[in-house]
């Protein structure tokens, strides 16, 4: 394995170290470093260049970065941060403790582009963009245009794209590496280059960033200030790690937890409680309403004992239909699928779906506890109207709440699960007695 290799050659011959750092896939060298004591992390970082260890350590997580961070030296932190891709560097900046960061911060270059990459609101298309790419002037021709791409192409983060900006540093067009190629030696930049940009605000939310390199199959996309000078660029390799980080958010939202981008191995149990106890803590006070609607009908809960028997099975399916509903919805919404202006037309599907889907649930049910559970024709009645209302009742708050929190600008995943439930729960109570009052006569 990897690690043994690591292990083997840091005892026998630490200066060779480079040829296992040559021959190995970068992800694969991050999982053998993070298996690493941190004396033998030590003893690696001096026979290893910060450029090849920098490869590396682009591949690190949340944990691992801070942990070999707050071993390394400023110094060697800085050398290592220099040598990463800008947009790496600021992401691994931005887990460290505001006095580490600082500290490295300071340390930096004057002219290092981190200085005003940092400055970008988190989560924006500012923050997850990179400075290193090409750029060519419109008044050139193709030969010139093409020796630029030559010489910068190792510091670049793609070539498959280089963009075409003025004296002033506005983005004015766009060429991809084969019409360049393909393109006469003569010919002038402007004569070949496409004018129509897709392009994006520094001040974009990432969402909104992925939502368009979903749309037209991008593999970057360039970055402009409000005056349309060229910032950088954002790539499809940054894209992937923003839908994965939006995704575990979304997922962990849905779960009534506070979102973390920390492997669960490595998150302690405390800060594993801190995540879980919050959202616990306000459904469980929350849950409250349901119990003061039993309290309020447990006179009449005394004279029909047998109802409490059911009240399980109507609260966990009026549970699992709103989840339904709120997980189409949210999964829509995220992927631009549906607006909010849309409301409307999706109250009128959820309901139409909820009757078909209600009442069949209902026609089963009433045969079910009529001759299985053999209750008399009125209960089974009440029952099975309940699960009927339940279900349309719990699909249009599951498709209406995270619609409701989106136009509040609040992440419509946090109405998903747990709190859809918690609503419906009490909604299924009153239709339940309410019903039953009307039916039973009393």
């Amino acid at each position: 394995m990897l690690r043994e290799r690591l292990e083997q050659m840091l005892a026998a011959n630490p200066q060779e170290l480079h040829t296992i750092f040559d021959g190995a896939m970068p992800a694969d060298l991050a999982d053998a470093l993070a298996s690493l004591t941190d004396d033998e992390l030590l003893a690696l970082i001096p026979n290893i260049s910060p450029a090849m260890l920098a490869t590396v350590v682009q591949e690190f997580d949340e944990a691992q970065a801070v942990r070999l961070l707050n071993l390394i030296s400023t110094d060697q932190a800085v050398q290592l941060i220099t040598e990463m891709s800008a947009d790496d560097a600021v992401d691994m900046l931005q887990w460290l403790t505001d006095d580490l960061r600082t500290r490295i911060v300071q340390a930096l270059p004057a002219d290092s582009p981190l200085h005003e990459l940092l400055e970008y609101a988190e989560e924006s298309s500012g923050a997850i963009m990179t400075t290193e790419f090409l750029t060519v002037r419109p008044e050139w021709n193709v030969d010139k245009a093409l020796k630029v791409i030559r010489a910068g192409a190792e510091q670049a983060e793609t070539i498959y794209y280089t963009y075409v900006v003025d004296r002033r540093g506005r983005l004015v067009g766009v060429l991809s590496l084969r019409e360049l190629v393909l393109a006469q030696a003569t010919a002038l930049v402007s004569s070949i280059m496409r004018t129509n940009v897709i392009k994006v605000t520094d001040d974009e939310n990432q969402e909104q960033v992925a939502a368009i390199f979903r749309r037209y199959d991008l593999m970057a996309l360039p970055v402009v200030d409000e005056h349309g000078v060229l910032k950088g660029i954002v790539t499809s390799d940054d894209i992937l790690d923003v839908v994965d980080e939006e995704a575990t958010e979304d997922i962990q939202l849905m779960a009534a937890m506070q979102p973390s981008d920390t492997p669960y191995l490595h998150t302690s149990v405390f800060k594993l409680a801190k995540q879980r106890f919050g959202w616990l803590l306000i459904l469980m006070i929350s849950a409250t309403f349901t119990g003061q609607i039993m309290r309020h009908f447990e006179d009449f809960l005394a004279q029909l004992v047998y109802l409490t028997v059911f009240i399980p099975m109507l609260m966990d399916t009026g549970g699992n239909a709103g989840s339904q509903s709120s997980t189409l919805i949210i999964r829509g919404l995220a992927l631009g699928e549906i607006q909010s202006k849309d409301w409307w037309k999706i109250v009128r599907k959820e309901l139409l779906v909820s009757a078909l889907v209600g009442f069949g649930l209902a026609t089963v049910n009433f045969g079910r506890v009529l001759l299985v559970e053999r209750y008399p024709a009125n209960v089974a009645l009440v029952v099975s109207l309940t699960l009927a209302v339940t279900v349309m009742l719990a699909k249009i708050v599951g498709s209406c709440l995270p619609i409701l929190a989106q136009l509040v600008n609040i992440d419509p995943a946090i109405m998903a699960g747990p709190l859809i439930t918690t609503i419906v729960d009490a909604l299924v109570l009153l239709a339940y007695f309410s019903i039953a009052g009307a039916i039973l006569g009393l």
